[in-house]
């Protein structure tokens, strides 16, 4: 089940917790969705991606358990699941090398 960081707004109960805690994570992406629509994208291809994974899992044991699943039909379930899997590292890559970026950068 994904998670979405709840927005830091002036006077939310967020900044409250700065003094030590880590921000309070929300289990609901509407309100999230609502905010910033940037993030509902990322939130939405992480549930893709988990989606892909559990129809490749589904697939593994239908072949194993011999309940009428191809082997290419399996072959083709994990392929996409690890094909969206690398996709997802790659963006996760670059955004935390464009934050590095930016944090290094001198004002």
């Amino acid at each position: 089940m994904p998670m979405a960081i709840s927005p830091m707004l002036p006077g939310s109960e967020a900044n409250s917790e700065l003094a030590g805690a880590v921000p309070a994570l929300t289990s609901t992406s509407s309100q999230s969705a609502e905010v910033s629509p940037f993030s509902a994208l990322f939130v939405e291809a992480v549930g893709q991606v988990n989606q892909l994974e559990d129809q490749a899992h589904a697939a593994v044991a239908g072949l194993m358990t011999g309940s009428g699943v191809d082997v290419h039909q399996a072959m083709i379930a994990t392929q996409k699941a690890s094909m969206a899997f690398e996709l997802a590292l790659a963006v996760r890559n670059k955004a935390v090398q464009a934050y590095q970026q930016v944090i290094g950068m001198q004002f």
